[in-house]
C-alpha cells in the first residue's frame, strides 16, 4: 500500500527580490513564483503534501504536477484544549506527594486526645490553604503510626517537606526499622513557614511520635493517648539533630515538643476518641 510523504515548505519575504520592473527599489515579493520554483524542483512521489509554512498553503502531488488544495474556514483551538488540560493533569499526578508539616507550637503530651492532635492539624493546613486533609504524626491506641496513611499511597509517593523538598521515598520507607533516618540539611517547616529546626518557638528540637521504630504504638510511651502532661508519664520522642524521625528517647509527657502533620487523602470514620 503506497504511503503519502509529507513537505514542509517555508518562505521568507525579506529574501525574495519583486518582479522585473522600471529601475527602482525591489518590488512586491513573488511569493508564487518562488513556491512554484520549489514545487517543482521536489521529487515527491504522487500523493506526497506539500504545506507551506509561511502562507498556511497546502498543495497535493498528482499526476503532471501539484495542484493547491482548497482549506475549509479556520477551527479556532481552545487556549485550554483536552490536549493541554491532560498535560496538566498529567503534570499534577507526577507532583504528588504526601507533604510532613509541623505544627505552629509545641506541645506537651496533652493534645486532647489523638482527635486533638488531629483537628489542630486540619485546622493549620486549612488555614495555610492547603485543601487535603493531614492528620497528626502519632501513634494512639485507635492506631499504629504507620496505618495512618491510606494503602494506595504507601510505596508510591514520596514525604516532602512544606516546599516539596524530599525527606523519604516513600512513606513505608519510613519504618524499616532504621528510626526514619533522614537528611538534617532537608528542613522540616511549620504550617506557617518556620524552619523548627532552628526557631526558638521550639526551644527542645525532639518530636513526639509514641512509637517504635517500626512505626508500631508504644502504649506506655504514648502520655495515655495524648491526654496527659503529667510529669510521672512518659512519651516516645526523637531528637532531630540526629537525622531521625523514629529515635527512641522517652521523656516526661511535661514536656513541650514539635508535633507534626502527615498530608492524607484518608478520612477516619466518625468513632469514640
Amino acid at each position: 500500500m503506497h504511503q503519502n510523504s509529507f513537505l514542509f515548505v517555508s518562505v521568507s519575504a525579506a529574501n525574495i527580490p519583486g518582479p522585473p520592473g522600471h529601475p527602482g527599489p525591489p518590488g512586491a515579493p513573488g511569493h508564487g513564483n518562488l513556491i512554484k520554483s520549489i514545487l517543482e524542483t521536489s521529487q515527491g512521489a504522487e500523493g506526497t503534501l506539500a504545506y507551506v509554512i509561511d502562507k498556511s498553503e497546502l498543495y497535493i502531488r498528482v499526476r503532471g504536477g501539484w495542484k493547491k488544495v482548497e482549506l475549509g474556514e479556520l477551527i479556532p483551538v481552545p487556549q485550554d484544549s483536552s490536549t493541554s488540560a491532560l498535560s496538566q493533569g498529567l503534570s499534577r499526578l507526577s507532583d504528588r506527594s504526601l507533604h510532613l508539616v509541623a505544627l505552629n507550637a509545641p506541645f506537651s503530651g496533652d493534645m486532647h486526645g489523638i482527635r486533638g492532635a488531629d483537628y489542630q492539624c486540619y485546622q493549620q493546613a486549612h488555614a495555610r490553604g492547603l485543601t487535603s486533609p493531614y492528620r497528626a504524626f502519632l501513634s494512639s491506641h485507635l492506631q499504629d503510626l504507620s496505618s495512618i496513611v491510606k494503602k494506595g499511597d504507601h510505596f508510591s509517593l514520596p514525604v516532602v517537606n512544606l516546599k516539596g523538598d524530599v525527606l523519604f521515598n516513600s512513606w513505608m520507607s519510613m519504618f524499616s526499622g532504621n528510626g526514619a533516618v533522614f537528611d538534617p540539611l532537608t528542613l522540616i517547616y511549620s504550617f506557617d513557614g518556620r524552619n523548627v529546626m532552628t526557631d526558638q518557638a521550639w526551644p527542645q528540637k525532639l518530636v513526639w511520635h509514641g512509637s517504635s521504630t517500626a512505626g508500631i504504638r508504644m502504649t506506655t510511651n504514648y502520655c495515655e493517648a495524648w491526654r496527659t502532661g503529667d510529669m510521672a508519664v512518659t512519651g516516645q520522642a526523637s531528637l532531630l539533630q540526629t537525622g531521625r524521625l523514629l529515635g527512641q528517647h522517652t521523656h516526661t509527657c511535661s514536656n513541650h515538643f514539635i508535633v507534626l502533620c502527615i498530608e492524607n487523602s484518608y478520612i477516619q470514620s466518625p468513632g469514640r476518641n
